[in-house]
């Protein structure tokens, strides 16, 4: 097999995609809303502080995801025999992460 990717998905459910879909709603109108505040001029430190809200927001949609990924992918690359492969795969997403 070439790629990890070619591994059996297992599709979200509906109220899986339904909650990531809501929370980055919620990110992207919090973006809109540091968009405004800059053209408002608003206080430095209120933009920093809404900033640092849509980061920490951002890290909990993908560490649930990288959870996800962990349960159903990583462990299924484990069982058929290519688990390094799938950990290496992961441990780069997750350097990445803490950038």
């Amino acid at each position: 097999m070439d790629s990890l990717q070619e591994h059996k998905n297992h599709p979200r459910s509906n109220t899986e995609k339904q909650a990531v879909t809501n929370r980055l709603k919620r990110i992207e109108g919090q973006v809109r809303g540091i968009q405004k505040m800059v053209e408002e001029d608003r206080y430095c430190v209120d933009i920093l502080v809404q900033i640092s809200a849509i980061q920490a927001a951002l890290k909990k949609v993908g560490f649930e995801i990288t959870e996800r990924h962990m349960k159903h992918c990583v462990s299924d690359a484990v069982k058929s025999g290519e688990g390094d492969e799938a950990i290496d795969e992961v441990m780069s997403v997750l350097k990445q992460f803490t950038k």
